[in-house]
């Protein structure tokens, strides 16, 4: 990829992976609003400009929306999305997620990009255990030696791992690895 235009380090992978903000799932929509002139919102254009791009690569189901010149004072809006019931057994969640409508206003007049950053990362990231937990979890589940239900493992049978003994559901097994051929060379060779 060609490093033309502003401060085209920004579109590296990474200075997208630098970013420390991953929010929690009930977060589904953030607005910017700012204005592009006047010293009031001089953090929230630099927030924008740098935090923006490594916020939407860690959250790539968060909407982002930006409104320029619109109000006389910068502020953010994220829209929250509850879940109705923490069943574990339900497969659809869009089915069971609802709109209470809840939405939290965060004043980001005055500050700096870094306020900013530290600010929402404190009210709506995940803590620093539940990522590691989740980076925990997403290791074992990948893990090669691990296999059963497709729902809970990345394979079912231990012959789909590459180098191991076909299924014999699938492929026969050679002569020499079936007991019966065994059993009948041994009482050949004892005969």
């Amino acid at each position: 990829m060609p490093m033309k235009g502003r401060f085209p380090i920004r579109r590296t992978l990474q200075y997208l992976s630098q970013g420390d903000v991953v929010f929690k799932s009930s977060v589904k929509v953030m607005t910017v609003n700012y204005n592009t002139a006047g010293q009031l919102s001089e953090g929230a254009r630099k927030f924008v400009f740098f935090n923006i791009p490594q916020i939407q690569y860690k959250n790539p189901w968060v909407q982002i929306m930006l409104f320029k010149n619109m109000t006389p004072s910068p502020f953010l809006r994220f829209y929250l999305v509850c879940c109705r019931e923490r069943n574990p057994f339900i497969r659809d969640y869009k089915s069971a997620l609802t709109d209470n409508g809840e939405q939290v206003l965060v004043d980001v007049e005055d500050k700096t990009n870094k306020e900013i950053t530290e600010h929402i990362k404190k009210i709506l990231g995940k803590s620093k255990e539940t990522l590691e937990k989740e980076e925990r979890e997403r290791k074992k589940l990948s893990h090669p030696a691990t296999f059963g239900p497709k729902r809970y493992h990345l394979r079912e049978c231990m012959c789909e791992i590459e180098g191991q003994v076909p299924c014999p559901a699938f492929v026969p097994l050679p002569k020499e690895m079936r007991g019966k051929y065994k059993a009948a060379m041994k009482t050949e060779t004892s005969a």
